[in-house]
């Protein structure tokens, strides 16, 4: 990946993402490069997540070392799977080589999967004449 999300100025650094609505969220993904970036990566990092600016609660500190790839946070409330939320702040405590600025190349967020999915084979085979006219697109 050539391009990235570039930090300026004083720890932490701060990536805020606000939602129009309360959105569930059970994995975060960022993505680093330490043979690129080395003293740009970063070493620490602390998930938050609540209402607004003013409420945010720290969720978890990730601890990377040397990281190279794309790094999954999952993201739990107590017990919980997931969480819903207004906005999550993904802030830099710290970088390798005690960097000052940082750089991430990616960020994902992901929502829990909802609902069951049923494989048609549970359905029966559609072998029949008028399932095998519509089985291709012309």
């Amino acid at each position: 990946m050539d391009t990235y999300w570039q930090s300026d100025g004083q720890l932490p650094h701060l990536v805020n993402i606000q939602f129009h609505r309360k959105t569930s969220i059970s994995q975060i993904y960022i993505y680093t490069d330490y043979k690129l970036d080395e003293s740009y990566t970063p070493s620490r990092i602390s998930i938050r997540a609540g209402s607004h600016f003013n409420d945010l609660q720290e969720l978890q500190i990730v601890d990377l070392t040397e990281p190279t790839g794309w790094v999954a946070i999952p993201i739990k409330d107590g017990s919980v799977k997931s969480i819903r939320t207004f906005m999550l702040q993904i802030a830099v405590i710290s970088n390798h080589q005690n960097g000052r600025d940082t750089h991430m190349r990616q960020i994902r967020i992901h929502a829990p999967v909802e609902g069951r999915h049923y494989p048609l084979e549970l359905f029966g085979k559609f072998s029949t004449v008028n399932f095998q006219k519509f089985a291709t697109i012309r």
